[in-house]
Parts: C-alpha cells; structure tokens; sequence
C-alpha cells in the first residue's frame, strides 16, 4: 500500500452463539435460545423497524443484524453511507436455505414448493436486503471460500477505495448452517481508528 493511503475500520460487529459484540464490547447475551428466537430478540431489543425482517432467512437475518450494528457502531445511527460498496462471503453459500427448499420439494403433504423459501436460495440475496434496507445503489459482491479469507477482504475493499469505485466498504463474513453460526462484518474507509490490514482483520475475526 502507498503511504498516505491508508484505510482504517470505523466500526465491526461480530455475532455469535446468541452473542454481539461490537466494536470490541460484548452488548448482548442470551444463551439458551434457537437463532430465530435470539433473532427476534435482538431486533426489537434494537428497536430496528423492517417489517421485512420477519420474512428473511436466517443467512439474510444474520447478515442484516450485523450490518445494522456495525453501521450504528460507525455513526451512531442505523444509517449506511451513500456511497457504501458490500462485499460479503461464506463457506456454505445458502446451502442452510437450499437443505429447507430440498425438504419443502420432498414433503408430500404440499401440491409445490415454497416460492417464499425459493428467493433466498441465492447467499447474495442477503446484500440485496441490506442494499434495499438503507437506499444502495452501490457495487456488492458474495463470494464462496473455504475458510475465512482475510487477505481477500484487505485486497479487495482497498481496490475499490483507492479507484473510487465506493468510499465505504460494509465487508462481512457470515456463516449460517444448521443452526451453527458466524457473522464478522466490518466498516472500511478513508477515516477511522483501526489501521485496515490483513493482520488487524485477523485479531478483530478472532477476539
């Protein structure tokens, strides 16, 4: 990276096993609830209001929460910059969506499959919520690795920063299947306390 262009985190959020924590401090635990429980909990908790939200599935809950909290953690509102890029990936893709529409196609006692589970059988259907959540007109990206892919999210948010393709950059990990869950989602731009580099991105995914 040139001197004098460096990018910083404004703000992270991660979630897991029914506890957010953000921007380093824990702000929520409830232990003993499934996801969709913890999931309710925590929009009304919020006082997030997106009727929407009901309707999404769990991938698309994880993903929207986490984002919702990362962007308050920025600016202290639920509120995205204009001008914000998405670039999202996971290990499973929507595979926790496909296994429910597979057993929908199987279940006898129903003439057709669900078309309300069908939309989210796509794991980029989580940013198009996100993007219809807060205007975005912007350019994002799901991607599929293995494992988390820390170089990937550095490389690929400081391209679209340095050739002003966006001036934010919302990037997230979030892995949902079977009830087993992850979310690591991060704000990156020009300003901000947290230098954006491989190894920062490595301690804040681990804490």
């Amino acid at each position: 990276m040139e001197a004098g262009n460096t990018k910083y985190i404004s703000g992270y959020c991660l979630i897991e096993d029914n506890r957010i924590v953000l921007n380093g401090t824990e702000i929520m635990h409830a232990p003993g609830l499934s996801f969709a429980d913890f999931a309710k909990q925590v929009y009304r908790d919020a006082g997030i209001l997106y009727p929407k939200f009901f309707k999404m599935d769990n991938l698309s809950k994880l993903a929207f929460l986490a984002s919702e909290f990362t962007l308050k953690g920025h600016n202290g509102e639920n509120e995205a910059p204009a001008d914000t890029a998405l670039v999202f990936a996971n290990s499973s893709s929507s595979l926790d969506t496909d296994v429910k529409y597979q057993e929908s196609i199987n279940d006898k006692q129903h003439y057709y499959p669900s078309p309300a589970v069908f939309v989210y059988t796509l794991p980029n259907i989580c940013l198009g919520e996100i993007s219809i959540r807060h205007h975005l007109y912007t350019e994002n990206s799901f991607f599929i690795f293995a494992a988390f892919n820390p170089d990937f999210f550095a490389n690929y948010a400081d391209i679209l920063l340095n050739t002003n393709k966006a001036g934010h950059v919302l990037c997230g990990w979030t892995e949902f299947f079977k009830d087993k869950y992850r979310a690591f989602v991060y704000l990156v731009s020009d300003t901000g306390n947290i230098k954006h580099t491989t190894d920062t991105i490595k301690k804040l995914y681990n804490r």
